[in-house]
């Protein structure tokens, strides 16, 4: 196991910005999502990627279109980083018919193939095994994609992740397996499920690069996914990270938020907030000024909020079209 690079990207202005813009999408959008579903707009239930926006952001930044991205139930934040329209995600979890899926998926079931995004899913690790076909498709077809699968803590003890890292390493298959480590599978701790404290340091055992990484850290999460997609399409195999971070949520809205965690831990992960943690980042560095960042969450938070409208406009699906798409 290794961590990640004392050594900053060197990124332009227009790079670290765009990285703060996705960052900042994800916070408003998944706002936006928490109203709707106080206002009872959302049927079923969602997972916010609140106070995780630097992994799927680093890690998406270093990707193609045509890159193949899967994710877990908490996955809002994968398929905006990855270039789902706000208003096509949010419109999805509300049920409406233009909705990414037609309103036919909802949260835990977004699909956007066009941009390379395959889906969210309620089943623990799939994404593993989905992005261990993606590249061996890749590698079949001779093409330089890379296949991305994002996983919670908790699916790093399903037998998912011991099939699909041996099968990708053993056929060194392009794939980066993201573990997003927020300590907790619903409300067990990690430490508690597993004495195995480290889950990049597994990778030994499989025989592929395997690095820790600060989740909170957007520059640590782009570097340590570029170097492991510049691997993977160079033929060089997969890598696993383990990014560490945090929800600033509970697992799902409507859900205790205590009693398996306290209200100090959260608020200590809470001074890590990514965004925030960024943002000070580009100031100290005379990346941006203030105005430039107030103007900044003004424009990206708007877009959130049309977004959120558009949705909320739109229609149910027609009754009519039940048995569409379905296969006999």
């Amino acid at each position: 196991m290794q961590t990640e690079r004392d050594q900053a990207p060197a990124l332009s202005k227009e790079q670290l910005i765009d990285l703060l813009r996705t960052m900042l999408l994800i916070r408003f959008c998944e706002e936006q999502v928490i109203k709707s579903y106080a206002r009872a707009e959302i049927p079923g239930g969602v997972h916010m990627y609140i106070g995780e926006e630097a992994v799927a952001t680093g890690v998406c930044a270093n990707l193609k279109h045509d890159d193949a991205v899967f994710s877990t139930h908490r996955g809002h934040g994968h398929a905006l980083a990855k270039g789902m329209k706000p208003e096509r995600m949010i419109a999805e979890v509300m049920g409406k018919a233009t909705g990414c899926c037609g309103g036919r998926g909802g949260s835990m079931h977004l699909f956007e193939p066009s941009v390379g995004f395959y889906g969210t899913s309620g089943i623990v690790g799939p994404s593993i095994l989905l992005a261990a076909g993606a590249g061996y498709t890749a590698k079949l077809a001779n093409t330089d994609r890379v296949g991305v699968a994002f996983f919670g803590d908790g699916g790093s003890n399903n037998g998912a992740f011991h099939e699909g890292i041996n099968m990708a390493t053993a056929w060194q298959l392009p794939v980066i397996f993201v573990c997003e480590n927020n300590l907790y599978a619903t409300e067990v701790a990690f430490e508690y499920a597993s004495k195995s404290p480290s889950i990049a340091g597994r990778a030994q055992g499989y025989g592929l690069p395997g690095f820790e990484v600060d989740g909170n850290d957007v520059l640590a999460v782009y570097q340590t996914a570029s170097e492991a997609v510049q691997r993977a399409r160079a033929g060089n195999g997969p890598t696993l990270l383990e990014c560490k971070t945090y929800r600033f949520r509970p697992h799902a809205e409507g859900m205790r938020d205590s009693g398996y965690r306290t209200q100090a831990e959260v608020e200590t992960w809470k001074q890590r907030d990514p965004i925030k943690f960024f943002s000070a980042h580009l100031l100290e560095q005379s990346v941006v000024e203030q105005a430039e960042l107030e103007e900044l969450e003004a424009e990206v938070k708007q877009i959130a909020e049309e977004a959120a409208a558009w949705a909320r406009n739109s229609p149910m699906p027609d009754p009519a079209s039940l048995a569409d798409y379905l296969h006999s």
